[in-house]
């Protein structure tokens, strides 16, 4: 499947035609939970897309060492260990951010993103192609989050990245955890009929 796609094109499905927030509709725990503010939304993207980075690398490097009846296991402690760097260093050089998403950043070891990727893709695919494949889910979920907290942060605070922007606070309501899945569903709408008007347009074309 991979030698069909250029790199751009991997990188491009994880943002837009697979995205894991907006299409897959994976790790909706963290896009309802910790959504609140766009550096939120920001910094657990970066941490993802490093884990799914380094992950799917690592998994498509000693994949032909990988038992089968092993290999979930062996994804679980391959994430478990970039996830331990990554928490090891927001928490040394991000401690304000560190202390609001603690407990986030641990359970990466157990998003869908994550694993589903390893096991359909790094497992087998070349590490060249794999890294692009991260590189795109890795993005596509930090958007998500970065769009979702955009929303929540504005309409809820009326701040951007803490700045006050609106002189007041519109809806309290997007800031409260079940305001998560409100959004989220909005914008999954959203992306959804962007995408549908985009093909009906290329579709016109040809």
């Amino acid at each position: 499947m991979s030698n069909e796609l250029s790199k751009g094109a991997l990188i491009s499905r994880g943002i837009l035609s697979q995205n894991p927030v907006f299409k897959l509709a994976l790790s909706m725990c963290p896009a309802v939970g910790m959504s609140t503010t766009v550096m939120n939304g920001l910094m657990l993207g970066v941490a993802v897309l490093f884990v799914q980075i380094f992950s799917s690398l690592t998994i498509s490097l000693f994949k032909n060492w990988i038992h089968p009846r092993i290999r979930i296991p062996t994804y679980t402690l391959t994430i478990a260990t970039w996830v331990t760097v990554i928490d090891l260093v927001l928490a040394a050089v991000f401690p304000g951010a560190y202390a609001q998403m603690g407990i986030f950043i641990k359970l990466i070891v157990a998003f869908a993103i994550i694993t589903m990727r390893l096991e359909t893709f790094a497992c087998k695919e070349s590490p060249s192609d794999s890294f692009f494949d991260a590189v795109g889910m890795g993005l596509g979920f930090m958007v998500g989050m970065v769009a979702i907290g955009f929303v929540r942060e504005l309409l809820g605070s009326g701040t951007v990245f803490g700045y006050d922007l609106l002189g007041f606070k519109p809806f309290l309501f997007f800031i409260l955890p079940c305001a998560g899945f409100f959004v989220v569903g909005l914008m999954m709408a959203f992306f959804n009929w962007i995408e549908a008007r985009y093909r009906e347009r290329m579709a016109q074309k040809s």
